[in-house]
């Protein structure tokens, strides 16, 4: 947590630096900024209330895990990552600042909320922070009131609709790594059944960040019914056999005929299983997700991966302009390498030289400019 945290304060000071800010502009309405800044100031002061709830019942440990989730899962692993090139590309003006804005303030409320539990590291993060800004003229974080969460600026629709892209991202990359192919190297598209249209708008409101993140050209969003993926369930008998005892067997024979229609039901709420028990006089049978273990049917030139109710499969047929481009990315990753174990500074400006080779040559020629 402390290196993650410390490694995203380093991220933001190396380019605050370089461009000046010190916080001195004028604070942008937040509904002025990106989605993406909308996004983790909305999580941030969500989690100032569920850390001030945790305090109150005197749990501490359970508000140290919320802070520590929001700085690797939220800060880290994708505000900062998703908006680098916010940072070190174009001009000092209006999207860079909010860029800023957002981060100092990220970085800022941090400090006070996990001044309790890591008091001296909260308090050098920051004097780092306040010594350039000078937003207190409090000597200490210690000193300054705790956050009060901003009801204005919590949108739960958008944090739901962000979670739903992380992780279609994450089932996304662990395909890829599954196959061993690079994030670097450009796929085609990835299919995504929705389970109604709620989340469909939602995937379709995040499909340039899931394309930006995991490197595809273009999602498309399958319909509810569909059977180009076609799901199979399995009874997990950890689950049902404590419960069920002699059933057991029968309802494993049920869950084996359940189509995408059923098993999207049973993931969305609990499901009755002898829906006619009412008749008989029967108790009635009801099963979750957790009793559930579910896998697809697969399909040529594609990798398909399940958790919970998201499903998605994943075009892994590369084409020679695919691989031309994946190349491109590939050379620039080793010019980067070269260029950090050189020490170059961050504003060095650079010259490439490459000797001819037969097998990247018509890559370069057609990606000369990215």
């Amino acid at each position: 947590f402390f290196g993650t945290l410390y490694n995203t304060y380093q991220f933001f000071a190396l380019y605050a630096n370089v461009d000046g800010f010190a916080f001195k502009e004028t604070y942008i309405p937040v509904k002025e900024r990106t989605e993406i800044d909308q996004w983790i100031l909305s999580s941030l002061n969500s989690l100032i209330k569920n850390v001030q709830e945790n305090f109150d019942t005197y749990e501490p440990t359970q508000a140290g895990r919320a802070i520590e989730d929001f700085v690797d899962a939220h800060l880290s692993n994708w505000y900062v990552r998703l908006c680098r090139r916010r940072f070190w590309k174009g001009e000092y003006g209006h999207d860079k600042i909010c860029a800023y804005q957002t981060l100092y303030e990220c970085l800022e409320t941090l400090c006070k909320l996990m001044a309790p539990v890591a008091p001296f590291f909260a308090d050098w993060l920051f004097n780092n922070l306040n010594s350039v800004s000078k937003r207190f003229n409090n000597e200490s974080v210690h000193h300054t009131d705790f956050p009060k969460a901003d009801e204005s600026v919590i949108d739960i629709d958008l944090e739901k609709r962000m979670q739903l892209a992380q992780d279609i991202s994450s089932l996304i990359l662990s395909l890829r790594k599954k196959v061993n192919l690079k994030v670097r190297q450009p796929l085609q598209k990835v299919l995504i059944p929705a389970m109604d249209n709620t989340m469909s708008a939602r995937i379709k409101k995040v499909e340039d960040i899931i394309k930006a993140e995991t490197n595809i050209k273009e999602v498309e969003i399958l319909e509810a019914g569909n059977d180009f993926i076609r799901k199979k369930a399995k009874a997990n008998f950890k689950t049902l056999g404590k419960k069920l005892g002699p059933k057991m067997k029968w309802v494993a024979e049920q869950i084996a005929t359940f189509d995408n229609a059923t098993i999207d039901k049973v993931l969305e709420n609990e499901y009755i299983l002898n829906a006619g028990h009412q008749k008989t006089g029967e108790e009635p049978i009801i099963i979750n997700a957790e009793d559930l273990e579910l896998s697809t049917d697969e399909i040529p030139g594609y990798e398909i991966a399940v958790k919970g109710h998201l499903t998605v499969a994943l075009d892994i047929t590369i084409s020679s302009d695919l691989k031309k481009e994946g190349d491109a990315r590939e050379f620039v990753n080793r010019v980067q390498n070269i260029r950090k174990d050189n020490g170059f500074n961050l504003t060095d400006r650079i010259d490439v030289r490459v000797s001819e080779n037969g097998g990247l040559q018509p890559s370069l020629i057609q990606y000369k400019d990215y």
